[in-house]
């Protein structure tokens, strides 16, 4: 049964799946997304939280580009904080808890509105390929729907098995079945699979909850949009509260951990060092006594509560007994248990820079499916998927974003480049130029790329140009204005950090109609400016590496004097340029030149 022709098709409804089904659709192309159920559109199934530690650059990098992840969170946040705030703007970083239901029809409501986006709620079990490139997908009923373009952004649900304690079932979210059929299609394409793992915490009754005994941790007084479309956000926010474990939990624990799947061997694949679950805490930092948890709201009323920082797989009796001993949550009533979840991975070596793979032409991967962990990276993912989809099938070069562009850059790259043994995530300390890739500048960055590629709408590119020609304006004034025989843009360099903060309240200033955010970025820019400029000379010799291309046929065995570990890595990795080859683990200054001078030879000496 045909189902129908798109110029496009996603695959997965998830924060990936969302952003590539609009920017398909944002780009005028023919989209088609299949989703297991509307109602599960950008539902968030961890914590309900957008932003943190460089996952909020990448969501404003995400808004810049034109996807739906700010506007999103910024209608539907329900507390707000710039995290680092004391610290320098290369780690400052937005972060929001989220109402998760309003949030996810948020999205949805988005969707339905984009021209020319079709969804269906189905289950693909294969991905149809023809001479090697993708013709289309066949869902579980039998309907087949047809396109030169798929992006599979799966999440958690390719042969996803849940964990808690002795108990184990597949599905690939609490609730939901998980997609086995489309594992092993991939399998059969022939695609190299792997596992990891992730877990989730215990959501708990808000109104059973005792927050005298909790810490109170409240928003931001002045709250930082996600979106450079919010002018501004101006609601009572919720509080969050912090409580901390104790050495009673410890012992219930360990003396439990012969029922905890990670300690069985029911679980063999590997999850994530930087968020560990709560018996892997008091393995590994067995000296302390105490760790940190925050009662996170999962919706504004505060009917449940994400409990942060005790991911655990459990059985139910021990996950209740650790709750009555916490303290706040004695009397708390559990919504939903604590569970760990086993999945496959494809590792992304298998894929170009663009997200589409290399065995087959037209097929994409985004978001968890190539080994990420989190909403913000796989959001960032499904955006260049849905972007170079629709450029395959048009006959256009894709959007490739570097590592001196973005943070979704950096991330691609380090997929593309590096070893995956856990859930990767962002952190800034992964990107080498994070002063220059900070959130504020995300707009600068890539708002004239996504209009370029044809996502950014017209309204966000004539506030875009306002805000371009506010800020020229504003270091004008700032240079040629003196204060004690001083340029204002000279004294915001120095220690003198009162003058960037009253600023935005000169008469002169406010004159001139320029926005809250256009002066914080001529304050950040007046006062690194000779960091911006040192910084840019290492971007320009980094790009002299990432301009030489590797030609796509180069057999790497064949070239002489390359060692026997550098050609199984290059080939395994296949790295589009010098530099991606430069940053492939193992691979040593040697190793690239000898590449350069192979390269040197088969232009004849030139060059």
């Amino acid at each position: 049964m045909s189902g129908g022709r798109f110029e496009c098709i996603i695959v997965g409804g998830g924060h990936a799946g969302a952003e590539a089904a609009h920017a398909a659709g944002r780009m005028g192309a023919d989209t088609l997304l299949i989703t297991h159920s509307r109602e599960t559109i950008a539902k968030m199934s961890c914590n309900p939280a957008i932003g943190g530690i460089a996952k909020g650059q990448i969501a404003r990098e995400v808004d810049a580009l034109g996807g739906l992840m700010g506007q999103a969170i910024d209608a539907t946040g329900i507390q707000f904080r710039m995290l680092n705030r004391s610290k320098g703007p290369a780690v400052r970083s937005p972060r929001a808890q989220a109402d998760k239901d309003k949030y996810k029809d948020y999205v949805r409501g988005r969707l339905e509105a984009t021209e020319g986006l079709t969804i269906v709620e189905g289950e693909v079990d294969e991905v149809l390929v023809e001479d090697g490139w993708t013709r289309g997908v066949r869902c579980a009923d039998g309907v087949e729907y047809y396109a030169d373009a798929v992006v599979i952004t799966a999440g958690t649900f390719l042969r996803g098995v849940m964990h808690m304690g002795e108990e184990q079932w597949a599905g690939g979210r609490i609730g939901e079945k998980a997609s086995n059929a489309l594992s092993d299609c991939l399998r059969g394409l022939g695609f190299e699979l792997g596992r990891l793992k992730t877990g989730t915490p215990v959501r708990i009754a808000g109104d059973t909850i005792d927050y005298d005994k909790c810490e109170r941790q409240p928003g931001d007084d002045e709250i930082v949009p996600f979106s450079f479309m919010t002018e501004g956000i101006e609601r009572e926010q919720v509080p969050c509260w912090i409580t901390w474990t104790n050495e009673r939990i410890h012992d219930l624990l360990r003396a439990n951990l012969h029922r905890a799947p990670m300690y069985t061997g029911q679980i063999s694949s590997e999850g994530p060092r930087y968020c560990p679950s709560i018996e892997t805490k008091i393995e590994r930092f067995a000296d302390k006594k105490r760790h940190q948890v925050f009662l996170e709201p999962e919706d504004e009323a505060g009917k449940t509560v994400y409990c942060n920082g005790i991911s655990t797989s459990v059985p139910k009796d021990v996950q209740e007994e650790m709750m009555r001993m916490l303290p706040g949550t004695e009397r708390a009533r559990i919504t939903t248990y604590a569970y760990a979840i086993e999945y496959d991975y494809s590792p992304a070596r298998q894929l170009r820079e663009s997200l589409e793979t290399r065995a087959v032409e037209g097929l994409f991967f985004a978001g968890q499916i190539n080994g990420t962990s989190g909403y913000e990276e796989a959001a960032g993912q499904g955006l260049v998927a849905g972007v170079n989809a629709v450029r395959k099938v048009r006959g256009e070069e894709p959007m490739v974003l570097g590592r001196d562009q973005a943070y979704v850059g950096v991330l691609i790259d380090d997929l593309l480049t590096k070893e995956i043994t856990e859930p990767y995530r962002m952190f800034t300390s992964r990107a080498e130029y994070r002063l220059t890739l900070r959130a504020d500048n995300a707009d600068r960055r890539l708002t004239p790329i996504g209009r370029e590629m044809g996502v950014v709408c017209d309204e966000r590119w004539a506030r875009y140009g306002r805000k371009v020609e506010e800020l020229a304006r504003l270091r004008e004034y700032l240079k040629k204005t003196k204060r004690e025989g001083k340029a204002l843009w000279h004294l915001l360099k120095g220690a003198d950090a009162g003058l960037g903060d009253e600023l935005g309240e000169h008469e002169d200033v406010i004159a001139m109609g320029v926005g809250a955010d256009t002066v914080a970025a001529a304050v950040v820019d007046a006062k690194y400016e000779g960091y911006l400029v040192k910084q840019a000379k290492q971007i320009e010799s980094f790009r002299k590496l990432e301009n030489v291309r590797l030609p796509a046929d180069l057999d790497f065995a064949g070239v002489t004097h390359l060692r026997n570990e550098a050609k199984g890595k290059l080939a395994a990795f296949r790295p589009a340029t010098l530099g991606q080859a430069s940053r492939i683990g193992g691979i040593t200054p040697a190793d690239i030149t000898v590449l350069q001078i192979e390269l040197k030879r088969r232009l004849g000496g030139s060059g």
